[in-house]
């Protein structure tokens, strides 16, 4: 039997799939730029959140109003 007070590791689905930028797009190009300069210097923080505008960028959906 596991022991209960051992931690658990659980992955984020999200992280096995990064977007991939629209390089077409002058948004999704400088976030792809800014997110591989971060993963660079090891800052996963700014990794994420270029991943979550990357994702979040509507590439001409229209918005409801």
């Amino acid at each position: 039997m596991r022991d209960l007070t051992e931690a658990v590791q659980l992955n984020d689905p999200l992280d096995a799939l990064e977007p991939i930028p629209f390089f077409s797009c002058d948004v999704c190009a400088s976030l792809g730029r800014q997110r591989e300069e971060a993963r660079k210097k090891g800052d996963m923080t700014v990794v994420s959140d270029c991943n979550v505008e990357i994702r979040r960028h509507p590439h001409g959906r229209r918005r409801s109003s």
